[in-house]
This record gives C-alpha cells, sequence and structure tokens, in this order.
C-alpha cells in the first residue's frame, strides 16, 4: 500500500448546499463539482476536499471527532468566521458547522490554503488503531496518530459506536494505481467494499479498522477538475 495523500474526507449530509455554502464564504473554498449525488468543495481539486454526499438525515457523529483544515494564517482566516462560536487552541481554533461537523484551522505552513491538515476519529483504542493502519500505508507518527502525504489521522478515546446514519462516508487518499492496491488488499485479506470507475478516476474502496471506510483513489490522465 503506497498512499500518497491524503485526497478528501467524504461526510453523508441532509443539507449539503447549507454546508457547501458555508465553505465557500466563510472558509474561501469553491464548489470544484456539484452532481445529483455529491458536492465537491474545495480551493484546489488536486488537494485536500471535503466531498458532501446527499442523504437522509438526522445524521450522527459516529467516529467523526472533527476534520482540520491548514491555513498559513490563522487570525486572518478566522475574520471568516464572524460570529461563529470559535474554540481556541494553541495554534488552532475549532467550530462546529451544521450536522454534528466540526472543523478546525490549523496554522502550519501550506502552499495551498484551506488543504487537509489531519482528522481525528473516535477508537475504543486508540494505540491499537493506529498500529492496524499501517498494512493500509499509513506511517506512524506517535502511539495515536498515522501520517501519509504530511497530513494525519489522529485517534481519540470514544467509542465510534455503529449509527444507522453515520456523518463519514469515507476517508480518501491518493494512489497512482487503484488495480494494484485492490489487488494487494485482496493479498493481504483486507476487504474490498467497492471499485468505482468514474468520469476523472478510478477507486477501490477498503474496511479499515473500526469499519471505516477508506477509498484508493487514482487519478485519470484526463482528470480536468480545478
Amino acid at each position: 500500500m503506497r498512499p500518497k495523500t491524503l485526497d478528501h474526507v467524504a461526510l453523508w449530509v441532509a443539507d449539503r448546499d447549507r454546508i457547501a455554502d458555508f465553505a465557500t464564504g466563510r472558509l474561501s473554498m469553491h464548489v470544484i463539482e456539484r452532481t445529483d449525488k455529491f458536492t465537491l468543495v474545495g480551493t484546489d481539486a488536486r488537494r485536500g476536499k471535503l466531498t458532501l454526499f446527499a442523504a437522509e438525515g438526522p445524521r450522527e457523529r459516529g467516529a467523526l471527532k472533527h476534520i482540520a483544515l491548514r491555513v498559513n494564517d490563522l487570525e486572518a482566516s478566522l475574520q471568516g468566521l464572524d460570529g461563529v462560536d470559535v474554540e481556541r487552541t494553541d495554534g488552532a481554533a475549532y467550530f462546529d458547522v451544521d450536522e454534528g461537523l466540526r472543523l478546525g484551522l490549523v496554522e502550519a505552513e501550506t502552499e495551498v490554503e484551506y488543504d487537509l491538515d489531519h482528522v481525528a476519529l473516535f477508537s475504543a483504542d486508540p494505540a491499537q488503531t493506529a498500529e492496524l493502519y499501517r498494512p493500509l500505508g499509513f506511517a506512524p507518527d506517535g502511539e495515536r496518530r498515522v501520517e501519509v502525504g504530511g497530513a494525519w489521522i489522529e485517534f481519540h478515546e470514544g467509542e465510534p459506536g455503529d449509527p444507522e446514519r453515520p456523518l463519514l462516508n469515507h476517508l480518501a487518499v491518493l494512489v497512482d494505481s487503484a488495480a494494484e492496491h485492490q489487488d494487494e488488499a485482496r493479498e493481504l485479506g483486507i476487504e474490498v467494499a467497492d471499485v468505482v470507475d468514474a468520469a476523472n478516476t478510478r477507486a477501490v474502496f477498503l474496511w479499515g479498522p473500526e469499519r471505516v471506510k477508506i477509498e484508493y483513489v487514482e487519478h485519470k490522465p484526463t482528470f480536468a477538475l480545478r
């Protein structure tokens, strides 16, 4: 398994337009693609993004604690969040958006504003879960988090549960070849959830620890999203 970057985080939401409007109006993102099924938002189609799948509400947070985005200047970015209740920590700020979605801004050097910095997940055993991500191509970075392409998945003590309507759809990492990762997953005995051949991408979805779905997505040579 050889993931290159954390490509996107996909969510199931009842009102995708409301969340997309927040991302574009408050976080300087733009709508990269909108279809009947989903809305893709970000600042660069080839960097970290949020995918908002239309689904019935209400949604439950389940495994997802928060998603943090990277900015060069936290204070400047917070000016766009006037009126939003923000929780400040050292070099970061966290706030609730809607439907249980909690976002954060982390100040760190980045080529692309609002790129993905990390995703925080609840886990019944954070250290063990981090270890189980290693065969999936994630590099260990301490006991309770793993790294991919300069971004992280963090595991926090908590019960992810098994909600009927979870907020988190899947995590996605960029790879050179989805087919090769599908073959390798089968060799390793990792359960394949789905394989999708779309207009701009090919992808294999695997079931990760604690039933978090992970997409290994390949950008086709004709990839044209911006």
